[in-house]
């Protein structure tokens, strides 16, 4: 027992021991093991900031710049605008497309139909044409003429060398169906020139069947007619729009230290488009696969892995040398990490620019609340510096507002998690949290000149999403973490304090005065523990517990001899001690049936320590006249250990202290006092504190509050005058 109060000073601070149990594996103890556990912390440290999006300011469309923000390196962007001016360009440049009325050809043609067949002089001249020739198919020439006048379109110059450029799979028409020819006046007929009649020939008759002597009487017939001409307004947009297509985006060049957006002016598409451009440069720049970059990270992730051991190694050993406790603080730093890298995949690569609406994702809470109950509130505290730092290095995240608003929401996490009991309670404290945070985003916003903006909005959803979401995992995480590494929260201490559990119904039944007992117990040893900061719940449930093993043999004990039968007149001194001695290892045995905690099973041991079942032991001793030698002391004590933990030895004194003052005939404050003095000092000078890390100054706390405790639970009540007949109250 430490007679210096301070040597264990920082024990509320370091992992509280009676989450786990104090036995160790191989697992636990292995040097290979823990050596394992760093590197794969260190590559998960590595794979983290090494393949991390590159942070450019999100700009919200429509609003007012803040500040100046400059390129930070040369690069090329989709330049929209100019795109766009260039589009419009390519579509003034296509000219009005006209048509030949088609009524008008049909019209032509059939009286072609008439002249050569009811006209003298039609039919002289036909037959002339076709005496070099034994061609006489009228409705071939025809309709192979009518096609072609129907297909031809005429336009200016400039717009048939514009479209003479399009690719033919697109073309809506045949090139060769383009002259050149605009009218003069819409609506009035005109005659077509000369040339076009020639280039008409060549185009469409040089490779026809038709020949040339009929081909020449058909064109002579059409030539002298005035055609009328109709503007092709269908032709003249799906043109216009393959010329717009054709317009390859322009690419504007920006360098490095050019103004980007001026501080009040609007955000445009234009300037979202740099900046995700510059975004993507600079990604391209880091080159992730160069050594010296492949370096840089290792040396940092080596940093971070270094500073961390130091510290754990030098103030955490419970927690350094157990690979247990620190297999659980890696594996809540790597799920942490886990989730925060694929919360910023899905909103880096969100098409709705939702991404532009979550300015501050609050990532770190969840690591705190998981480690403030898992672990203790110091390790929470500095995983949530460490995780911050972290997640502004490698997260695609604005570092400072990150850092303030996600460490004062875990610390508020932190410092309303620590009385967490019932599952249902961590959505409180994520409340609080989500409330902190709403409080500094608000004030950063005022800091920096923003007076409740819409964004405001978007911060107030987004966070309470992230708190709302944290919550519900931190909750379905929890028990999963307590059954793989065996840790023992307050919410699981609570979940045994239900009197519905198995063992706690059958002491109320089978052994109804240690289950008493056992409740007395609890309430001294969590008044007086929680007076020094030790787990108070944890003694209250503990020592529910305790006394389980008189089930094997409940009537062997005073407080459940209901009657006057002593059952202890049939053994003789040394079979009555082992009975009494024998409900430590029937409790140990029965717990481990049931599968209770280690720690509880620890408290079963532990609580009567090594001590001697002095009644019986003095009972022999006078049977053998006094004798010390004909009575081995060894049959008639406990097998211990005795108490190792400060929780473990305030139980065996509240033990002792309960049955003890039930025999005081005069219960006082005096009494009771030379009671408890009396006690410890047995046990002191019995050597049962040799191993426990309780101080002196703290065992005069636990004297002064089980003494209160003890008054209180015992206190005189008023004595009522006997009732009449037909009286109530």
């Amino acid at each position: 027992m430490s007679d210096d109060f301070y040597e264990d000073s920082s024990s509320l601070e370091d992992l509280n021991e009676m989450k786990f149990a104090r036995t160790q594996s191989y697992f636990d103890q292995s040097l290979t093991i823990r050596i394992f556990i760093g590197l794969v912390f260190m590559a998960v440290l590595f794979v983290f900031l090494h393949y991390r999006e590159v942070y450019v300011e999100n700009l919200e469309l429509g609003a007012e710049a803040k500040q100046y923000i400059v390129s930070q390196v040369d690069f090329v962007f989709p330049d929209d605008e100019a795109t766009a001016i260039l589009r419009h360009e390519a579509a003034f440049e296509i000219g009005t497309i006209f048509r030949i009325d088609e009524m008008q050809i049909k019209s032509h043609v059939t009286d072609f139909q008439k002249y050569i067949t009811q006209n003298e002089e039609g039919k002289q001249r036909w037959q002339q044409a076709n005496l070099d020739t034994p061609f006489e198919d009228i409705a071939l020439a025809l309709s192979l003429f009518a096609e072609k006048f129907y297909q031809i379109r005429f336009s200016d110059a400039r717009t048939i060398q514009r479209v003479s450029h399009f690719a033919k799979q697109d073309f809506p028409t045949n090139l060769d169906n383009f002259f050149i020819f605009i009218p003069t006046f819409i609506g009035s007929p005109e005659l077509l020139p000369l040339q076009f009649w020639e280039t008409f020939r060549q185009r469409f008759f040089q490779d026809s069947p038709i020949p040339g002597p009929v081909v020449t009487f058909m064109l002579d017939y059409f030539e002298p007619f005035l055609w009328s001409f109709q503007e092709d307004q269908g032709l003249e947009n799906a043109l216009r729009k393959l010329a717009q297509k054709a317009i390859v985006p322009r690419m504007t060049h920006v360098r490095a230290g050019e103004t980007i957006l001026d501080q009040g002016e609007k955000v445009n598409p234009r300037h979202l488009a740099m900046m995700q451009a510059m975004k993507e440069t600079l990604q391209q720049q880091r080159n992730i696969y160069s050594p010296l970059t492949i370096l840089g990270t290792c040396l940092m992730s080596l940093i971070f892995i270094t500073l961390g051991s130091f510290y754990l190694a030098q103030n955490h050993k419970q927690i350094f040398f157990s690979n247990r406790k620190l297999a659980l603080l890696v594996s809540v730093l790597i799920l942490a990490i886990a989730v925060a890298k694929s919360i910023e995949f899905i909103l880096v690569h969100d098409r709705n620019n939702f991404f532009a609406l979550v300015r501050f994702p609050l990532l770190v809470p969840f690591a705190a609340v998981l480690l403030t109950n898992l672990c203790n509130l110091r390790i929470a505290a500095l995983s949530t510096i460490l995780l911050s730092v972290l997640f502004a290095l490698g997260l695609a995240v604005d570092p400072v507002p990150f850092l303030l608003i996600n460490i004062i929401a875990s610390i508020i996490a932190i410092l309303s998690g620590q009385t967490i009991r019932r599952r249902k309670e961590v959505f409180i404290v994520c409340t609080k949290a989500w409330m902190a945070a709403f409080v500094v985003i608000i004030s950063w916003d005022l800091y920096r000149n923003v007076f409740l903006s819409v964004t405001v909005i978007y911060d107030l959803i987004s966070s309470l999403v992230f708190m709302g979401a944290t919550a519900i995992v931190v909750v379905g995480f929890l028990p999963i973490f307590e059954a793989v590494f065996r840790i023992m929260t307050d919410i699981t201490l609570m979940e045994f304090l239900d009197p519905s559990n198995e063992l706690l119904r059958r002491l109320t039944i089978e052994a109804p005065g240690t289950y008493q007992h056992s409740i007395v117990v609890g309430n001294l040893a969590e008044a007086a523990s929680s007076a020094i900061g030790c787990n108070g719940l944890f003694c209250r449930v503990a020592t529910q517990y305790h006394d389980i093993g008189k089930l094997a043999n409940p009537q062997y004990f005073t407080e459940n001899q209901l009657g006057s039968v002593d059952m202890h007149q049939l053994l003789t001194p040394q079979e009555s001690a082992q009975v009494i001695i024998a409900h430590v290892s029937e409790g140990v045995a029965l717990a481990r049936k049931v599968g209770l905690p280690e720690q509880f099973i620890d408290i079963i041991k532990e609580h009567h320590g090594t001590t001697l079942v002095y009644y019986f032991y003095h009972k022999q001793l006078e049977f053998e006249g006094g004798d010390h030698s004909k009575v081995q002391e060894a049959d008639y004590r406990y097998a211990g250990p005795q108490p190792r933990s400060k929780e473990s030895t305030i139980i065996m004194i509240a033990d002792t202290l309960e049955a003890a003052s039930r025999s005081l005939d005069l219960f006082n404050e005096q009494t009771v006092t030379e009671l408890v003095d009396k006690l410890i000092s047995q046990k002191m000078e019995d050597g049962q504190f040799n191993h426990s890390t309780l101080t002196f100054e703290e065992l005069s706390v636990v004297k002064k509050v089980l003494i209160k405790t003890l008054l209180a639970a015992s206190h005189p009540r008023i004595k009522y005058p006997p009732h009449s007949p037909g009286e109530e109250g």
